[in-house]
């Protein structure tokens, strides 16, 4: 009687350590979550305070009085110490206000909400094509191993990998939209208010510009992982017992395949949200890529911040949900 009941009380306290672990397991990831999104917004804004050029000069032009500019100055803060500058900004930045454009006074969310609709539909799009094609030829490759087809696509992996995306997206143009082959048009035109999916010839070269990299990426991961599987004790274990192919392939290997394959998928869509700012000005595409150009142009300070801050908080997530999942 006494060993059956020191069973349940010892499988309780295994249970009990297991949990107390992966609670300060997760406690440890937010804190570091946390101390990373504040570097990183201090670095946001520190590195764009130190961008060359004055902003009340941008605004008022060359010919502006000295009078007129320190107004100006003291209406923006821009007289203000630098920490007390930062924490006003952070501050309302965790409120959801990211302050006001310099340019024309409009809130930043409000300026930076369609074109953050925008780039996120070209980043949705790039993955919808990433993920299945990268399956297929993945899978492709490692079931014919040392094939022409295999060499092939290593080689061009190699090729298309060392490519920035605005080379890749250059050659595009140069072959589908020049009056060579005049298939698709050069520049992605959206008019103001219109949803992106409705003009889908035009999201057609950026959304190939971003997946074509990321296919030959991930799809070389997923060949090794699947032929690592297929080398298993387990799928020789099937071959032994006769079962097809076939079943082989898609009940054992594939999804066993696909378990180490998904942590590079979140690592290539942090990829994919990084390449979008590139893809964006190569095509003209009005997402937040084109809006931060323009805001550099202008030295508007306060788009700027937010852009960059999102698409550095995005491409942490995405890294951290890849560190996570590589874990489990």
């Amino acid at each position: 009687m006494a060993d059956l009941t020191l069973i349940p009380v010892a499988t309780t306290a295994r249970q009990g350590k297991r949990g107390g672990h992966r609670l300060r397991r997760l406690g440890s990831l937010v804190a570091q979550g946390v101390v990373t999104l504040f570097l990183v917004s201090a670095l946001v804004f520190f590195a764009t305070q130190a961008l060359p050029g004055d902003v009340a000069k941008m605004i008022l032009g060359k010919t502006a009085t000295p009078d007129r500019l320190a107004v100006l100055r003291e209406q923006l803060g821009l007289n203000r110490p630098l920490l007390v500058q930062y924490w006003d900004w952070l501050s309302g930045v965790l409120h959801g206000d990211f302050g006001e454009s310099l340019a024309n006074h409009e809130p930043v969310t409000s300026l930076i909400g369609e074109r953050l609709v925008n780039s996120l539909s070209l980043a949705l799009a790039a993955m919808l094509v990433i993920i299945p094609l990268s399956l297929l030829v993945g899978v492709a490759a490692a079931t014919h191993k040392d094939s022409w087809f295999d060499k092939g696509f290593l080689g061009v992996s190699m090729v298309i990998n060392a490519l920035p995306d605005f080379i890749i997206g250059t050659l595009l143009i140069a072959l589908l939209a020049t009056n060579v082959s005049h298939l698709l048009p050069p520049v992605s035109i959206i008019p103001v208010g219109d949803n992106p999916w409705q003009h889908l010839s035009a999201m057609i070269l950026p959304v190939a510009t971003l997946s074509i990299s990321g296919v030959f990426y991930l799809g070389r991961l997923v060949r090794v992982s699947f032929i690592d599987v297929t080398n298993s004790e387990y799928i020789e274990m099937a071959r032994l017992k006769g079962m097809s192919q076939r079943v082989i392939t898609f009940r054992h290997a594939l999804p066993n395949a696909l378990a180490a394959a998904i942590p590079a998928a979140s690592l290539v869509a942090a990829f994919t949200i990084g390449g979008v700012v590139v893809v964006e000005y190569v095509f003209n595409y009005p997402g937040i890529g084109m809006l931060l150009v323009e805001s550099l142009g202008n030295q508007n300070l306060p788009v700027i911040q937010a852009l960059v801050l999102i698409v550095a908080v995005s491409y942490f997530f995405f890294n951290r949900l890849a560190d996570a999942l590589e874990r489990r």
